[in-house]
Order: structure tokens, then C-alpha cells, then sequence
């Protein structure tokens, strides 16, 4: 029985290319955004994966990039599930902050705090280990048992969001969490194990420019 679980992070979004925390916010894709998200649905195609259904969250860029992945995989009516426990970290009072403004005014080491950490909130905000407590119950009610029941699923969100799943499926503990980057548009390839372990895991790079 095929296992498949597939993470991809939103292409880059207009806070991404202007630097800055967004979170909750909810900006578009820009044009390189939407390139990546394509790019991320022609490689997949390439490589002969198909889905069955598709999770995303309540924010546009990631809608808008498993929109264009599954258009670019030619499969128009595979379902897709909206989702708030799939929802970027919310940045608090950090949201529409530029970052290096955010460095000059806190400084880089509680910054780089807030950011990568796994339990300390930024004023207002989640900690990792909040956004955690409700991705990983969705994750575990809503798309692991699809997966084990032999669905191809894609799963399409945001850094933080998926963070939280890669620690677990990647068995990472707080103190590895905060090196951990999942990068806009890059397809995070597993196959899952009978008992819900990994049993294999692809980093499907892309070709951003090929095919624009």
C-alpha cells in the first residue's frame, strides 16, 4: 500500500520578498511565488506522483500554491480541504514588522528567539510549541488516517505549520527545531511506515526558471 504524504511550504509571498513576519497577515504570491509553486507541481508530475485529496490553510498564499501545484499536475478535481489548524504561526504583535527594523530595535539574539525557538512566543504571538498543539492534533485526526488508508495526500501551508509536522515525522527534539528550514516551494516527499513512521523521505528540488 502506497503511503504518501507530500509537504510543500507556499511559494514566496509579497511579505517574503519585502522581509516581512507575517503570520496571520494575508498577502499573495508574487511572481516568483507563484513560479515555485508551479515549478514544485511540474516536478511532481515529472517524478510520477499523483494526489487524492490536498490540505491547505485559511491564507491565500498557500491556497493559491496547491491550487497551482495540482494545475500544473493536470489534476483538476482532486478535493481540497481549508483548514485554521493549518495556518502560518501567528507573529503577534511582530506581524507587518520589516525584520532587520525588528533586529535594529530588539536585537539579533531575541529575534532569532522568537523566530526559531520552540516555546518562546514573540509579544502577542505563538511560540512553535503553540502552533504545534493545533497542527499536530489536525494532522493526526484529519490527514494521518487518509494517509494510512493508502490516499496520496499534499499537504500545502507555511513554515511554522510545517515545522511542527517535519519535527515529528523527522524525530527532531526543541534543541534540533530551531535549524530546522523548510524552504518556499520545495516539495517534502515521505512515505510513511505501517505503524506511521517514516520510511522514506525526498527533498524534491526545483528548477524555478525552467519553464517560466
Amino acid at each position: 500500500m502506497e503511503r504518501l504524504l507530500v509537504l510543500v511550504r507556499h511559494g514566496q509571498s509579497e511579505w517574503n520578498l519585502q522581509n516581512l513576519f507575517t503570520g496571520w497577515r494575508d498577502p499573495d504570491l508574487t511572481e516568483r511565488g507563484i513560479a515555485e509553486a508551479r515549478a514544485a507541481g511540474r516536478g511532481l508530475k515529472r517524478d510520477g506522483y499523483g494526489f487524492d485529496v490536498a490540505f491547505t490553510s485559511e491564507l491565500l498564499r498557500a491556497q493559491r500554491t496547491c491550487s497551482l501545484i495540482l494545475e500544473e499536475m493536470a489534476l483538476p478535481d482532486v478535493p481540497i480541504i481549508r483548514q485554521r489548524a493549518l495556518n502560518e504561526r501567528d507573529y503577534g504583535d511582530l506581524s507587518g514588522l520589516n525584520k532587520d527594523a525588528a533586529r535594529a530595535r530588539w536585537g539579533d539574539a531575541q529575534v532569532h528567539t522568537w523566530r526559531r525557538s520552540y516555546d518562546v512566543r514573540p509579544p502577542g504571538g505563538e511560540s512553535l510549541k503553540d502552533t504545534a498543539a493545533r497542527v499536530l492534533p489536525y494532522y493526526i485526526a484529519a490527514i494521518l488516517p487518509r494517509v494510512m488508508a493508502g490516499q496520496r495526500v499534499l499537504v500545502a501551508a507555511h513554515g511554522n505549520s510545517l515545522r511542527a509536522l517535519a519535527m515529528v515525522l523527522d524525530g527532531l527534539n526543541e534543541e534540533q527545531v530551531p535549524n530546522l528550514q523548510i524552504r518556499t516551494g520545495v516539495p517534502l516527499v515521505y512515505r510513511l511506515n505501517a505503524d506511521t513512521t517514516v520510511a522514506s523521505k525526498i527533498v524534491l528540488e526545483q528548477d524555478v526558471d525552467a519553464g517560466r
